[in-house]
């Protein structure tokens, strides 16, 4: 795809650090960059800055002293908008409120050469609306950077409703020539990562407002139990619980406040006392010197059953658990033959141990079952969440127990509810993805992509719709639907859609 040539200035908007980061990433792929801020001397500060941080760079060896010194002579601050009348790219990132944006683009256009691209860092507002007001709206588009700017590899490349398909592939193919992986979406709120992403919050929040689990003992069980990188509740302390609350908010909104993008009532309790976690000191958790971190749940040492019968064969992800136990030295009876009902593992005392299927364990109809949570690779995992139903007993839970021990697992008992932790969110965000994929809003191969560069996802959703299956999918949020109404769990129609063909394969 065509990239504005290395030649051609690009001009950055906004001395933040996303704009500072910006305009390092065109000043390091050999452009000429120009930096303006409507604050007097802002533009001065930030090319100091960026000049700094390319001598940290020299002295870490990432690149040679020659390199910074033509760096530093092609940067250069500029004090009105008319120094950017030579700009062949112009990027925003000023200040995410809409008038301000269309009233810089409004005015750049008196600027700038016709075949100037415009375009906006904005991470939560319409790309339409902000070229909404320019006479030629279709040179308008998203180049939405992850901060650190510098070091993040996913740049979202939105086109508007307007946005014209070359000005796209320009923008696409000078991400790339930057030496970012660009991926292509359109204008939906949200764009792909912060729409797809929103469930990986959400859920954790929903889940700890029902008091199913602690915010260390959720946190703990996505990382360790799913191969997140962070959990939500540490995560949204490190992005600001304002930041996150807002971008949540934002897209609420712009999805006409449907319920499955519905904001949480203890992260606006959190944000309206002040508490915005690690830059104000404490969110969900204290960062304050000395301040010791909740650790999760986690039960005592039990010991291991000898034996084990198997109904059925497990399904999924939970099949490889027949591998881990008898390399556990653990003895499996029984039949391990595909059956009509749900596999599972019958334990010593009598009771049945299986996957969460949406229903919350007390609802089966042998009363004496528990429940393990999803886990998206359980060789790997070295956590798992178990609940009971209230028939089970103390030695029912403890066998449970000891057999994931045994299995080196830590094991997480939580409160018996829908779906438990990992699969309710791991559901969601599979719906969102195929919701997206089906609408046009980005291919699958860019959902993935996005996910795993943009939120460091450990797989992508589209692959985990392949994996799961979209009717086991679809199965456990009509389970929740139904035990939890009111739209939010409702599956979409394009993961129906997707359930069906998959049946009708079968």
């Amino acid at each position: 795809m065509t990239a504005i040539e290395t030649s051609s200035t690009v001009a950055v908007v906004g001395t933040g650090t996303m704009g500072q980061g910006i305009a390092q990433v065109a000043l390091v792929a050999g452009h000429r960059v120009r930096l303006y801020d409507a604050a007097p001397g802002r533009a001065e500060e930030a090319a100091a800055a960026i000049v700094r941080r390319l001598d940290r760079l020299v002295e870490k060896g990432r690149i040679a002293a020659p390199e910074r010194d033509a760096a530093r002579v092609r940067l250069s601050p500029a004090t009105t908008l008319a120094d950017l009348a030579d700009a062949a790219l112009v990027i925003e990132a000023i200040l995410e409120q809409l008038p301000a944006k269309q009233e810089l683009f409004t005015a750049l256009e008196d600027v700038v050469g016709a075949d100037c691209l415009l375009a906006t860092n904005t991470s939560s507002l319409s790309v339409t609306a902000v070229a909404g007001p320019l006479r030629h709206p279709g040179r308008c588009v998203g180049m939405h950077f992850f901060n650190p700017a510098p070091l993040l590899p996913l740049v979202e490349v939105v086109s508007g409703f307007a946005t014209e398909e070359a000005t796209a592939l320009t923008a696409y193919g000078t991400a790339a020539a930057w030496g970012k992986t660009p991926v292509r979406c359109a204008d939906t709120p949200g764009f792909l990562v912060n729409r797809i992403a929103r469930p990986y919050y959400a859920e954790a929040l929903r889940v700890h407002e029902e008091r199913v689990a602690d915010p260390a003992t959720i946190d703990a069980v996505l990382r360790e139990g799913a191969g997140f990188k962070m959990g939500p509740f540490e995560l949204t302390d490190l992005i600001g619980q304002d930041v996150n609350e807002a971008v949540t908010h934002s897209v609420w909104q712009a999805f006409f406040q449907d319920p499955k993008f519905t904001p949480s009532l203890a992260q606006r309790r959190l944000v309206e006392s002040g508490l915005h976690g690690r830059k104000s000191g404490r969110g969900w958790f204290d960062y304050s010197e000395g301040a010791e971190r909740p650790l999760p749940h986690t039960a005592a040492p039990c010991p291991a059953p000898e034996a084990v019968g198997i109904q059925d064969a497990l399904a999924g992800p939970s099949r490889v658990l027949c591998e881990l136990i008898e390399e556990a030295g653990i003895k499996i009876t029984g039949e391990r033959t595909p059956g009509e009902s749900e596999g599972f593992i019958r334990l010593p005392g009598g009771a049945c141990l299986a996957m969460t299927n949406g229903r919350p364990a007390t609802s089966d109809a042998d009363g004496r079952y528990l429940r393990f949570d999803l886990s998206l690779d359980y060789r790997a995992a070295t956590r798992i969440a178990l609940t009971a139903s209230r028939a089970a007993s103390e030695a029912d839970v403890a066998e449970a127990v000891g057999l994931f021990q045994a299995l080196g697992k830590q094991v997480s008992l939580i409160r018996d509810a829908p779906g438990m932790i990992v699969a309710r969110t791991v559901a969601m965000i599979v719906d969102f993805a195929v919701d997206a994929a089906e609408r046009e809003v980005a291919t699958p191969e860019d959902i993935d992509t996005a996910m795993r560069l943009g939120v460091n996802y450990p797989g992508g959703p589209m692959e985990w719709a392949d994996r799961l299956g979209a009717r086991w999918v679809r199965d456990l949020l009509d389970s929740l639907h139904h035990r939890m109404a009111g739209g939010r769990y409702a599956p979409s129609w394009a993961l129906r859609h997707r359930a069906d063909l998959q049946e009708q394969v079968l």
